[in-house]
Parts: structure tokens; C-alpha cells; sequence
């Protein structure tokens, strides 16, 4: 399934207290589990005034669905083309068993 990152404008973000965080994932997740296994949540980065969420869906439109169903706003649903970590560019070590 592709992976997206969806990027959530809410006011004050930084400042949602746990309870206000675990209402609105308790929500989104009631959402998912009516969706079904077409869209599944990663995990989501909390910034000052944005939220940025990964999820696998079968496409966008299931994305602003969730979205719509939620009360959440997506307001930049990106389709994922790569993953880079560092990992992605170590040069290997030199392998000094190898009988030559």
C-alpha cells in the first residue's frame, strides 16, 4: 500500500495536553477501524502548530475520508516516493576475510 504523509494545520498544537491528544487519536482510530484495512496510521510528529501524520492507505481520497470522518484537517495529503536514512549512504566496510 503507498505511504503518505499528511500534514495537519491545528492552532497551538505544541500545546494539547495529553488528554486533548488521546480524544482526538481515540477518534481517528474509530474512524480506522470503520475504514477498514485500506488506510492504516504510522505515526505522527507534533509540532508548535502542525501535526505531520504517516499513514499506508490504498489512495488519497481514503486519507481526506479519514480526514472528513475524523474532524481532522489534512491540509497536504504527499504520496511518499522514498525513504532516506542514513543507512541509505554508508559507504560498506572493507571485507578483510575474503581470501584473494
Amino acid at each position: 500500500m503507498p505511504e503518505y504523509v499528511i500534514e495537519r494545520e491545528v492552532a497551538g498544537a505544541g500545546n494539547l495536553t495529553e488528554d486533548e491528544i488521546r480524544e482526538v487519536s481515540l477518534r481517528s482510530l474509530a474512524v480506522l477501524k470503520d475504514l477498514g484495512s485500506s488506510i492504516q496510521w504510522l505515526h505522527s510528529y507534533v509540532t508548535n502548530e502542525k501535526i505531520y501524520c504517516v499513514y499506508f492507505a490504498q489512495d488519497e481520497e481514503k486519507i481526506r475520508e479519514h480526514a472528513r470522518r475524523a474532524g481532522l484537517p489534512a491540509n497536504r495529503v504527499s504520496a511518499v516516493r522514498r525513504l532516506l536514512n542514513p543507512e541509505n549512504f554508508q559507504t560498506p566496510e572493507p571485507n578483510t576475510n575474503s581470501k584473494t
